[in-house]
């Protein structure tokens, strides 16, 4: 893609028409195909990570007819018929020690949940439906009919059946995932390796944590938190450190992370024409798709291929990083890692109680506190100051407000989208 076709097409940076934030999803997912690479992992290992092959079970599950309830299996021959029941108990079966004869008409076991419902009986009644009489040399039930047939019997493959798909290729897997892998007896999973992603910081201003600092410059908080939202997401980090504001030494960390990694992340750029820069910088060694979203904060990102790694140029400003992170990077990661494609973030529509403003023309992510009211259900408050570069407010927050780019302000009371942070979804939904 040529600089005259960038621009052309809303890539020219701060000054230029900005992507909307669905284009630019459109272009990424365009752009970004899963991995190829496949490893084994054990099972629990398997957590957070996505599949790479479809997975059938060679088992059912459960693997015998058994016990839904406490109670008698017998068969159901004989007593379809209203009128007492009357059945001579011939033993008993629990789970993980079945009764080996086979029943005959008008004969009963003694059964637990769980247990293998034995050969020749079909139907399991309940131990409170009965009544039990005990002799020296015998013991029956007797019951009500008439019995319906097969009644609290889990049939064997009801859960899953021999050669049923448990997993398809590209499916997250999830903790109930494990469950089920577990109980056809897998104890290792075929998974994407996990995408190894080059961490920059850049900026004369900017000193690593336990560095001390000279006077203008600050502690570079964008590596770490990166570092966590990547970790948090499976992938494999690897830290480039930091770079000041030279081009050269910006262009070989940034060929050293192509040669390594599978994505690279930069936050921050020049101090002045950071998006001018950023981009002349990325075209001439790679492919640019775009370099402005039409979003706030975070506006000034680029994003394309660099020498053939994914390339995510993020702003500088703390809070930039985590909404551009959030609604561009979290996909593609998802999608490189094996999914099938682009996760849509959840998005919950909830009553704000707090007036906000926005300015028109780009869709807002204001950070947000959503809670839970016993009479009015969901609701979500400011967290007050929007300032992107307040990071502190993120820790405050558990989820983005999002506001769509009409401009103007929004009244309390007036129902808005919020999407939760990840940790918080479990909370919410």
């Amino acid at each position: 893609m040529t600089t005259d076709t960038v621009a052309a097409q809303g890539c020219g940076g701060h000054n230029a028409d900005s992507l909307p934030l669905a284009e630019a999803l459109q272009r990424i997912n365009a752009r970004v195909h899963p991995l190829g690479e496949a490893e084994s992992v054990s099972l629990r290992d398997a957590l957070g990570r996505i599949s790479a092959t479809v997975i059938a079970s060679k088992t059912n599950v459960p693997g015998h007819d058994n016990a839904a309830m406490d109670g008698y299996a017998f068969n159901a021959d004989g007593c379809e018929s209203a009128g007492p029941c009357v059945l001579r108990r011939v033993g008993s079966a629990f789970a993980g020690h079945p009764f080996a004869g086979t029943i005959a008409k008008g004969e009963c076991i003694r059964i637990m949940t769980g247990a293998p419902v034995p050969r020749g009986a079909d139907t399991v009644i309940m131990q409170e439906s009965v009544t039990v009489s005990c002799s020296d040399d015998d013991a029956t039930i007797t019951f009500d009919g008439p019995a319906k047939r097969g009644e609290h019997v889990r049939r064997a493959g009801e859960d899953v059946a021999e050669g049923a798909t448990v997993i398809s290729s590209g499916c997250l897997i999830e903790p109930a995932h494990l469950g089920v892998l577990a109980s056809v007896g897998l104890s290792a999973v075929t998974v994407v390796r996990r995408p190894r992603v080059a961490l920059i910081s850049t900026g004369d201003e900017l000193r690593s944590v336990g560095s001390p600092l000279a006077s203008g410059q600050i502690y570079d908080s964008n590596r770490e938190n990166l570092y966590g939202l990547l970790t948090r997401l499976g992938a494999e980090v690897i830290d480039l450190g930091l770079v000041g504001d030279q081009p050269q030494q910006l262009e070989q960390r940034l060929l050293s992370g192509a040669e390594r990694a599978d994505m690279i992340i930069t936050s921050g750029g020049a101090s002045v024409g950071e998006a001018d820069y950023m981009t002349s910088l990325l075209q001439r060694l790679g492919t640019l798709d775009f370099a402005s979203v039409a979003i706030k904060p975070g506006r000034p990102t680029l994003f394309g291929e660099l020498a053939g790694a994914l390339y995510f140029g993020l702003p500088g400003n703390p809070v930039s990083v985590a909404v551009t992170f959030s609604q561009l990077v979290k996909p593609a990661l998802h999608k490189l890692s094996g999914a099938n494609s682009i996760q849509a973030p959840i998005v919950l529509t909830v009553r704000c109680r707090t007036k906000l403003k926005t300015r028109k023309g780009r869709t807002e992510f204001q950070r947000g506190v959503l809670s839970c009211d016993e009479q009015e259900g969901l609701l979500v408050d400011s967290v007050g100051s929007q300032g992107s570069g307040i990071l502190s407010s993120m820790v405050r927050a558990n989820c983005f407000i999002i506001i769509p780019d009409g401009g103007g302000s929004i009244d309390a009371g007036a129902e808005v989208e919020v999407t939760p942070f990840e940790p918080y979804l479990n909370a919410y939904v």
